[in-house]
């Protein structure tokens, strides 16, 4: 091979040109998370994963009904959200779902037009075009209804300086742990019920002008127990990707069908937030406390190389540190990448994180599904889902 290989935030790249471009996206924005308490859930986000204080809203700057802690590590920003009262519509969501999330906010040029153009395609209009204003500016946000209770807010910040939001203020603490590395969301999973995964992919094609670039069957994403099925979601530019899982006829229960009975719906599985360093972005999350799935077999890191084929020659890590650390490596024609995931988050086993470093593949991981699979069925039989 004559190129070297790097870790690369492939989203930059115009690589989807069969996508509509009617809908153009920045990047993602926030995603913001009703949680049961925010001040105990951003002490864990802070602790464990190595986020730092960026803004807050409360009482103390006027908001009566609900309170939010805004979290941030490189591009990454979580809003943790917790209502202030029992009259509150957040009750609802936590009463059903538990923690998990809300809002998947995306990054636009145009709010009023984003909302314009995807409601006009069939969208379910969760908040007409609003403007946001303080003495650092304006904000222009709107918002669409996705799978389940999820939604889409289209954020137009062209015209603000302030730290984050009008009706914050910035958040400043003297506990901020060290970064964990993490550098910006890689892809969103979301997990839809039985024959309702095409429904959405369609949706996101009409709606978002996304484009499927890649699908996985139950034929390639099952074990001796359990399988699903996986259609990836991007848009034009690829900074955004949204895999669709649904739940597939087997023996036992996915994880998928353990999803929807827990949460009690539709929606979203898992963030993959990207490192250039996930050996030393695992080590350092294992040390603050972040639990991640059993260890895939250890005849799985003796195939490594067979796996890798002709990237292995220009592969940097060392495979008994990967094997140390249960990350997983898969490769396709353009590289390899490596991957680990956490358990859930929460009581309910609902919402994890996965933590991702390319270098160079544009993949998901196909060559881990088997093993990875396998890991979170252990989990499961140990809760007595599967």
């Amino acid at each position: 091979m004559s190129k070297t290989l790097k870790s690369v935030d492939y989203g930059l790249e115009k690589i989807f040109d069969g996508a509509q471009d009617f809908l153009p996206l920045l990047g993602t924005d926030f995603v913001e998370f009703y949680v049961g308490n925010a001040k105990q859930a951003a002490h864990f986000y802070k602790t464990a994963f190595g986020f730092q204080s960026l803004a807050y809203k409360g009482l103390e700057t006027g908001s009566k009904d609900e309170v939010s802690y805004v979290l941030q590590q490189g591009k990454i920003k979580l809003v943790l959200t917790t209502p202030l009262n029992s009259k509150s519509p957040i009750n609802d969501h936590l009463r059903k779902h538990g923690d998990g999330v809300k809002v998947i906010a995306l990054w636009v040029e145009d709010a009023h037009k984003a909302y314009e153009e995807t409601t006009k395609r069939g969208a379910k209009s969760y908040y007409e075009p609003k403007v946001h204003r303080d003495k650092y500016g304006e904000i222009v946000t709107s918002g669409i209804y996705t799978y389940g209770e999820t939604v889409h807010v289209f954020v137009e910040r062209k015209n603000y300086n302030g730290v984050f939001f009008p009706g914050y203020v910035a958040w400043k603490s003297d506990y901020n742990p060290p970064s964990a590395g993490l550098k910006y969301i890689d892809h969103m999973v979301g997990n839809v019920g039985w024959g309702e995964m095409d429904i959405w992919v369609k949706w996101y094609e009409e709606v978002m002008g996304f484009v499927n670039f890649l699908s996985f069957d139950d034929k390639q994403i099952h074990t001796e127990y359990s399988a699903l099925m996986s259609k990836v979601m991007s848009n034009g530019n690829g900074r955004i990707k949204f895999p669709i899982n649904e739940p597939a006829k087997a023996e036992k229960r996915s994880q998928i069908e353990e999803y929807l009975d827990f949460y009690e719906d539709c929606g979203v599985q898992h963030l993959a937030v990207a490192t250039d360093d996930i050996i030393a972005t695992v080590r350092q999350l294992r040390a603050n406390g972040v639990e991640f799935l059993p260890p895939p077999p250890q005849t799985y890191y003796d195939a490594i190389p067979k796996r890798l084929g002709s990237h292995m020659e220009l592969m940097k890590e060392d495979i008994s540190v990967l094997r140390e650390l249960s990350i997983l490596v898969d490769a396709d024609e353009e590289g390899y990448l490596l991957q680990i995931f956490t358990k859930p988050v929460e009581d309910r086993p609902t919402l994890f994180f996965e933590i991702i470093q390319r270098m160079g593949a544009k993949g998901f991981g196909a060559g881990n599904f088997k093993a990875l699979f396998e890991s979170i069925e252990r989990e499961q039989a140990n809760r007595g889902t599967l």
